[in-house]
């Protein structure tokens, strides 16, 4: 896949366009990008993405840390280049492109700048100011500039269409398995190891706690998931506990997010590991005492291994 940055872009041939925000890269996604090369095989040209970086929600949202993600701009591209897509093309969202009507985006950049020739887009696709780009409206500005242009239809999960808002609302409600079926791998999360208290250490558990490297990348809800981790090219087995540690936190620390890798001894402070969310074990709870939590993180242990066990 070859990225292009900015409005300089040259060298692609008979462009087949998409067009999107693609937070996630999901099953639906997906869809759309296999015809985008279908699309494209038939023209002759080569299958297109334009996306945005940052996500038009970060500027909308004023960059508020309470605008969270499934992907960062790098995890995006890296989604995207396992699509088999041919050219991605990363424009700046800023206020200027913010404010431009749907109709001269179309004008101006694809069929302009990119020369486009063909325009796949999904079912509820919206862009320009106000979101008021429609696929009426792209449809008149396709009759005035010459351009193809078609629309597919959802994918839905159960009866729902599948959606990066919705995976973003079934993660933060912490269902697990119905987000990672829509979005058709295992959620993951990369982050820094940071120095934390060491409780864990005391009770048998210790546990690396985990700074996320994008800091608007959404979290698991609050519970206990087993997980793989993720470092320097091997993979471990683990547990992992979002939230605040109602047992042992008595000073109303944050939620954090720590895990307890299995069979593991390395020293990995300010290191970088992935978290990959297999399976939810349960809720994060207080116990009556320390030794009732240890007791049943021998427990969470033993339901982690099984589970992880049954996919390896």
């Amino acid at each position: 896949m070859k990225i292009y940055n900015g409005y300089n872009i040259t060298g692609v041939r008979n462009p087949v366009v998409t067009m999107g925000s693609f937070d996630g890269v999901h099953r639906g996604h997906v869809m759309l990008l296999s015809r985008l090369r279908e699309r494209a095989v038939v023209l002759g040209g080569e299958s297109t993405v334009v996306t945005f970086n940052p996500h038009p929600r970060l500027l909308v949202g004023g960059f508020s840390s309470r605008i969270n993600l499934l992907t960062s701009h790098d995890e995006k591209l890296h989604l995207l280049e396992q699509t088999g897509i041919d050219n991605t093309v990363v424009l700046e969202f800023d206020d200027e492109l913010r404010s431009m009507e749907a109709c001269l985006f179309v004008e101006k950049v694809l069929a302009g700048r990119l020369g486009m020739k063909h325009m796949v887009v999904g079912f509820n696709h919206r862009f320009g100011r106000g979101g008021k780009g429609d696929f009426t409206e792209i449809s008149a500005c396709a009759s005035r500039v010459g351009f193809g242009l078609e629309r597919l239809g959802s994918l839905v999960s159960g009866e729902t269409a599948i959606s990066s808002t919705l995976i973003r609302e079934t993660i933060s409600e912490g269902r697990l398995t119905e987000a990672n079926g829509m979005l058709g791998y295992d959620y993951f999360v990369t982050g820094t190891i940071v120095e934390g208290r060491q409780l864990g250490r005391s009770i048998g558990f210790p546990t690396a706690n985990i700074s996320p490297v994008f800091p608007n990348k959404l979290l698991p809800g609050d519970g206990v998931y087993a997980v793989t981790v993720r470092f320097n090219g091997d993979e471990y087995g683990g547990m992992a506990n979002i939230g605040r540690r109602p047992t042992v936190n008595t000073g109303g620390e944050p939620k954090s997010v720590e895990v307890h890798i299995f069979d593991f001894e390395e020293f990995i402070y300010d290191k970088q590991v992935t978290l990959t969310f297999r399976f939810r074990l349960r809720d994060e709870m207080h116990f009556p005492s320390v030794e009732a939590l240890r007791d049943q993180l021998h427990e969470d242990r033993l339901a982690a291994e099984r589970l992880l066990g049954s996919v390896d």
